[in-house]
């Protein structure tokens, strides 16, 4: 999978990874080349007292090393810049496929996981690729290299080698093994401590509210010590790993000086050979060292690896058509449910059964029902955030599955349950709606939208600051934003989906007024809890347990709905209740 995705993602960068090889190979060429002339000079310069050798051939080491280190400095550029361009494509890739996704992916993955495979996981595929470019294409080569120029040097030596490579291997080996696992479940721990720390920050309110500081901070400290405990296993093996190499690279060192020793003392081997050996050794076992030091990437960085193609195989279910179908001329602001169902993934039962209603234009149509009846769930499917499972939704008289995803939703104004409103400013947000909106435009929508007022109060006004979420405002003025937000895109389609349940009776009532000069021909559906903000429509669909037990206008369905009868009872009581309550407090 590791290879399958940086093959993918490293093609554009093939000529920056060929300038690494050639340059990485003249660096290991220059490096080798350096203990065989540091043995002629101890041989040929140092032993007979020749100061012109000395001085010729230290000359021409100074020149090999100056090579060397050019070469590994302009490999050690591309490597990087090789690496970090792809994380760049890596990461915009993820991104975009993300985007493609229905709410039915994104929430299989879940956001925090999400947002972990395209930072930590796509780093750790980054670090991998840098650490190789810049120190592993060398590992090889001074190794096999290492092998043939220790060999020039002294043959009856090379057991040591032999030796030396097969104990620092095995025990690299055995320690990978041990380390694989452990990283995979690194990932999932990141991700918890993500998904803990995010729904933590999210809901900081309801927390202090309901004064579960204590029981989330212990939630935390769980996250946090599942993910010391793996990060201590794994550091671990680390420090069980580096005190042997050591070992056995230094005793690889003395053998050389012994058995060397030996041979020097027989007159089988000049000194300058000895030091020449140990040093191409040490090259080897370096080389031998550089390829386990990317052996702390590779495991890790494979699993990320995996969770990242997870998510790039991943196909939407929500698809583009092949051959879009554009709406005929004369058709305008109609929408149509014909015997409409759906059903989450692995559900008993289905959400909504036999949804059959239409919305003409310039018609108001209501949706109202108990909580779970499926009321978000059937707004949800006009602009196909889900595609239902079973009949048809159309707009304009064309099955929305067959449309342009963009010409959709530029006909489909939502304002969802829980408005979100994004860093910047009002403006900003604003124009979401319509990137080329007019601060005129925006003012006259935030005055539909009954925001007008606290605009004006806020510092700057427009271009006043909004926090993440709009965590800044009141969650009836991130309502009333996010309703201007909707009305300055000047949409076929108006979805309101409970959109007016933070606002006081009053403001409900002239938002409604404001939006029925506003909205002229357009189709607009709402759903909502409050009867009093659904009792102008046209149409109002009554749904229980997913099917329409009622359709008709307020004054129809009091006389032949039981089950709207009995909300708008419920509603009244709970009226008289609080007004009861205001005169005993009186």
């Amino acid at each position: 999978m590791l290879m399958k995705l940086t093959k993918h993602y490293l093609r554009p960068y093939g000529g920056l990874l060929l300038g690494v090889l050639v340059l990485q190979t003249i660096g290991a060429i220059a490096s080798l080349t350096l203990p065989n002339l540091q043995a002629n000079i101890i041989n040929n310069g140092v032993s007979l007292g020749n100061t012109h050798y000395i001085w010729t051939h230290g000359g021409a080491m100074l020149g090999v090393s100056l090579i060397q280190i050019v070469a590994q400095i302009c490999a050690g550029f591309l490597g990087v810049r090789a690496a970090m361009s792809m994380g760049r494509d890596i990461r915009a890739g993820l991104f975009d496929h993300v985007l493609s996704f229905s709410s039915r992916e994104v929430n299989q993955f879940g956001a925090p996981s999400l947002i972990t495979r395209n930072m930590n996981d796509v780093q750790q595929v980054q670090m991998l690729v840098m650490f190789t470019c810049v120190m592993i294409v060398t590992a090889p080569i001074t190794a096999i290299g290492g092998v043939f120029m220790a060999l020039r040097q002294d043959v009856s030596l090379s057991w040591i080698i032999l030796v030396a490579v097969v104990i620092l291997g095995a025990i690299i080996g055995v320690v990978m093994s041990g380390m694989v696992p452990l990283f995979r479940y690194l990932q999932t721990r990141i991700d918890a401590m993500n998904r803990v720390l995010r729904e933590q920050l999210s809901g900081i309110r309801v927390i202090r509210a309901f004064v579960r500081g204590a029981q989330e901070r212990e939630r935390f400290a769980q996250a946090n010590a599942d993910l010391r405990g793996v990060g201590i296993r794994i550091g671990t093996w680390f420090a069980v790993l580096m005190p042997i190499v050591m070992l056995i690279m230094n005793g690889s060192v003395i053998a050389v000086w012994w058995f060397g020793g030996i041979r020097v003392d027989n007159g089988d081997m000049a000194v300058g050979n000895v030091t020449a050996f140990m040093t191409y050794l040490m090259q080897i076992l370096m080389g031998v060292m550089m390829a386990a030091m990317m052996m702390m990437f590779l495991p890790r960085a494979q699993v990320c690896a995996v969770r990242i193609q997870e998510v790039l195989d991943t196909e939407p279910s929500v698809v583009p058509p092949e051959h879009p179908i554009t709406p005929a001329e004369g058709v305008y602001c109609h929408v149509e449910f014909r015997d409409v169902g759906f059903a989450y993934p692995g559900a008993e039962k289905p959400v909504l059964q036999d949804i059959s209603f239409t919305i003409s234009p310039g018609t108001t149509t209501a949706v109202i029902g108990a909580t779970g009846s499926g009321k978000t769930t059937l707004v949800n499917l006009i602009p196909r955030l889900y595609d239902a499972t079973k009949g048809q939704v159309l707009i304009d008289g064309v099955d929305i599955k067959d449309m342009d995803p963009d010409l959709l939703w530029s006909k489909v104004g939502l304002v969802p349950q829980k408005p979100y409103l994004f860093t910047g400013t009002i403006a900003s947000n604003l124009r979401y709606g319509r990137p080329d909106a007019t601060e005129d435009g925006m003012w006259i929508a935030l005055r539909i939208a009954q925001a007008d007022g606290f605009v004006r109060a806020m510092d700057g006004q427009l271009d006043a600051e909004i926090a993440q979420g709009g965590t800044n405002v009141s969650g009836g003025q991130r309502q009333r934003l996010a309703i201007a937000r909707a009305l300055i895109k000047m949409p076929e389609v108006y979805v309101f989906d409970d959109a007016f349940s933070a606002l006081d009776v009053a403001t409900d009532a002239k938002l409604r007024a404001a939006l029925a000069t506003q909205t002229g021909t357009a189709a607009i559906l709402i759903v909502a809890q409050r009867v009093s903000s659904i009792s102008h429509a046209n149409q109002i669909l009554v749904l229980d347990e997913g099917r329409i037990v009622g359709r008709g206008t307020h004054d129809e369905l009091m006389a032949t709905c039981p089950t709207y009868k009995e909300i708008v009872d419920s509603q009244v009581r709970a009226e008289d209740a609080g007004l009861l309550s205001e005169g005993v407090q009186a």
